[in-house]
């Protein structure tokens, strides 16, 4: 995402928790999914939004 303020201003209204994501919001959820108790987790959607997508 560019670094402009208005830009990330107006991303961040459209969030449930009211900011922009960062590479650490998604990180923790992919480390789960790699775990070797998930083997058995396929073909799911997993929103990683911030409330974006409700």
């Amino acid at each position: 995402m560019r670094d402009d303020a208005e830009v990330n201003a107006q991303f961040a209204a459209m969030t449930a928790l009211g900011r922009v994501g960062v590479p650490e919001d998604i990180g923790p959820m992919i480390a789960s999914l790699l775990r070797d108790d998930n083997r058995w987790v396929t073909a799911q959607r997993i929103e990683v939004s911030g409330g974006q997508t409700i």
